[in-house]
């Protein structure tokens, strides 16, 4: 396997995401930032972050599936979310939670960042999923 997930003795405990990744293959796999949008561009789950989460990781599936990685190959996973507060951690996890089996999203996830913006390219689009892979 290319990559190895942990999280060294030492590190904030516990976190739903390994703090570190190590990748050791050479084919990089980038998958842009994907939004709560079925392929034809219909909006999923307007104004419910949840779905969006969840519809933001499907869709990240199937760009990783494109290039023959799962999320077992991601090295980290970037999340933005509009008007971020802290009260919305419960929405946001339970969209995680909710297409984890679906889509093979392990537990603990792979290194994560979730940043707070002001908006995204469209007033409906409450979040936006980034994933980097490597293969073997």
């Amino acid at each position: 396997m290319a990559v190895q997930h942990f999280t060294p003795h030492g590190m904030l405990q516990p976190v739903p995401y390994h703090h570190v990744a190590v990748g050791t293959g050479t084919k990089h796999v980038h998958v842009s930032g994907q939004v709560a949008r079925r392929g034809d561009g219909t909006p999923v789950a307007p104004g419910d972050l949840a779905g969006q989460v969840a519809q933001a990781l499907r869709n990240t599936a199937v760009g990783l599936a494109g290039a023959g990685a799962t999320f077992a190959d991601v090295l980290r996973l970037t999340f933005y979310v509009t008007r971020w507060t802290p009260e919305k951690i419960g929405d946001f996890m339970a969209g995680v939670e909710s297409v984890a089996e679906e889509i093979g999203l392990p537990t603990p996830l792979p290194p994560a960042s979730l940043i707070g913006v002001e908006y995204l390219f469209e007033p409906d689009v409450l979040v936006e999923a980034e994933a980097t892979a490597i293969l073997d």
